[in-house]
């Protein structure tokens, strides 16, 4: 099974998707964590070029080739590699985030997002979690975070708020296999509806 999160800038799907692979590791699930942009050496490569410098760096066309190119390398090198080993593979952002952060944030590209990902991708997760968070809060777990990977957090408040729309909306177009979780409460708590969603979807595939 494919597993994604989604969610704006420190809703805490990493947290998330992290105490996933833990707890589907210790019931006795081969996992794989990874994480976009990244999750093998090329795209790791990529995701310094994407996430880190001046937010006007890149436009968003060339942002969407850029991650479109992390995201085959890692799906050729990681994500279908161990789901043809029959392992559970969790990942931290995939194509959903670029439907939004490129196909909606600073111009009308989805069509484009959506027919380069049918050309070059051609994988949907088979579950997507959606941890919903307030965007000023969100923004303020990340600027908190005084990392260099900022360059998104750094176009501010009005993004995120249009992504948080953004994925709310998608998580509608998509409603089979997206799950959204109230992101504003202790992580314990939001693991334990994750995990519950998880088998739940496991013991439905196993059936």
């Amino acid at each position: 099974m494919f597993i994604t999160f989604e969610g704006i800038d420190g809703s805490g799907k990493s947290t998330q998707a992290r105490l996933l692979s833990e707890a589907l590791r210790a019931a006795g699930h081969d996992t794989v964590l990874t994480r976009e942009p990244g999750g093998s050496p090329g795209a790791e490569e990529i995701r310094r070029l994407v996430l880190e410098g001046d937010p006007d760096r890149w436009s968003a066309e060339t942002e969407l080739l850029l991650f479109t190119a992390a995201r085959r390398d890692h799906l050729e090198r990681t994500i279908d590699p161990a789901l043809s080993a029959g392992k559970i593979v969790i990942c931290d952002r995939f194509a959903d985030s670029t439907r939004m952060y490129q196909g909606l944030s600073r111009g009308d590209l989805r069509a484009t997002v959506d027919k380069l990902h049918a050309m070059m991708i051609g994988r949907e997760p088979d579950l997507t979690f959606l941890i919903d968070i307030d965007a000023a809060t969100g923004l303020g777990r990340a600027k908190g975070r005084q990392g260099s990977e900022e360059r998104f957090e750094d176009f501010g408040l009005e993004l995120q708020e249009k992504m948080r729309a953004g994925f709310l909306a998608l998580a509608r177009e998509f409603s089979a296999r997206f799950r959204v979780v109230e992101g504003d409460r202790a992580s314990e708590a939001i693991a334990a509806d994750v995990l519950a969603i998880a088998q739940s979807a496991l013991a439905e595939a196993a059936a």
